[in-house]
């Protein structure tokens, strides 16, 4: 998959920018603040319906403007004009692929895969369990629409159940017992199956987790991810284990009206030589980690879809040392097409722009060919 072109309206900084991009690697060189990140932004919303910065649409209009527009061409095996409208009037945003509009994002999700490396991913290995789990089901919702169909019924009931909850210890009304048994069951069996979906994902990505860190680290390492889960009970098949444990957290939960049981309170354990990452790696080696992540993302998504995804780099050479730059940026070579913001040129001769790349130079919103 290649995005061909990109149209930008009132998106931040960004008057009216348009960008025809190499099907290999794209360098975005300027200044902080001057709109190279913002340009994965537009490329992150085509691929999902939504940015990777804030979770309000109307944060990413430019400034005295009422509506933004994102406009891209993929192509694969057939062309796909993608477009993305928001008015801020309405508070409302459009999605439409080849001018049919698209209105839920869960048809999107997957159809133009997409992976991104930020400085924020250091949240991965070095933030709370939910960071990890965000990070995981992002993966696996891209490669399956069967888990994102679970996963989105899983948090509605997690919602149902939490409102249920809360309502039995205001009210103590004996009736909504019955419900809450229901909701407890639903609960299960979701949750169940989102379990099962992601045991067997571990299992396949530790292949490609370790296939990457080998190319940029080599073998004096080696890393690995576990899924911890349902409080590491080892009764019983997995249903059992949910079940089981719901009763036994059943008066707490009542008395506390929140949902203390389930895939939604999971971690993952990443691990460098059998030894804990977020307990004893060092700065370098969480760096290297959030870097294999998403390589090992791309590969993986590649492999079960059939498309290969765009990957999008934001500032990600300048908090890296030289000889790990230097091994990431030939890696970049097996992706594809690749897009990758930089301050600066001046330091990373070691890039080795190829023929076919292209480098867009960009001062306060406006592209300049380099």
């Amino acid at each position: 998959m290649i995005l061909k072109s990109i149209r930008l309206k009132n998106f931040r900084i960004h008057k009216n920018t348009e960008l025809e991009f190499s099907e290999n690697l794209n360098y975005i060189v300027g200044g902080n603040g001057e709109g190279k990140t913002s340009i994965l932004e537009s490329i992150y919303y085509l691929c999902t319906t939504r940015s990777f910065n804030t979770k309000v649409d109307s944060e990413v209009l430019r400034f005295d403007e009422n509506e933004f527009e994102i406009d891209g061409m993929f192509t694969d095996l057939t062309k796909d004009r993608v477009k993305v409208f928001y008015n801020f009037s309405e508070n409302k945003k459009n999605y439409f692929q080849n001018d049919k509009i698209v209105s839920r994002s869960a048809d999107v999700i997957g159809r133009f895969p997409v992976v991104i490396l930020t400085p924020a991913d250091h949240s991965i290995t070095q933030g709370s369990p939910s960071e990890r789990r965000k990070f995981i089901d992002s993966v696996i919702s891209q490669a399956s629409e069967t888990y994102l169909k679970i996963l989105l019924d899983y948090n509605k009931t997690l919602r149902q159940r939490s409102s249920l909850l809360t309502r039995i210890k205001e009210t103590r009304n004996p009736r909504l017992y019955e419900e809450l048994d229901a909701w407890t069951e639903k609960l299960i069996s979701s949750g169940s199956e989102i379990i099962r979906h992601r045991l067997y994902f571990i299992e396949e990505f530790n292949t490609y987790i370790r296939d990457s860190y080998k190319i940029i680290m080599g073998n004096d390492e080696v890393p690995g991810i576990s899924y911890s889960f349902l409080e590491n009970s080892d009764s019983g098949d997995i249903r059992e284990r949910f079940s089981n444990i719901l009763k036994e957290k059943r008066t707490e939960e009542l008395r506390r009206a929140t949902n203390l049981v389930g895939p939604h309170r999971d971690d993952y354990i990443l691990e460098i030589n059998g030894i804990s990452l977020r307990t004893y790696g060092s700065q370098g080696q969480h760096k290297t980690y959030q870097v294999i992540l998403r390589f090992a993302e791309f590969f993986y998504l590649k492999e079960v879809s059939g498309k290969t995804p765009l990957f999008l780099l934001d500032d990600v050479f300048g908090e890296l040392d030289t000889n790990r730059s230097i091994k990431i940026s030939e890696y970049l070579r097996e992706v594809g097409q690749a897009f990758i913001t930089l301050t600066d040129f001046s330091n990373l001769s070691f890039l080795n722009i190829g023929e076919k790349d292209r480098v867009f130079r960009i001062q306060n919103g406006t592209i300049y060919n380099a």
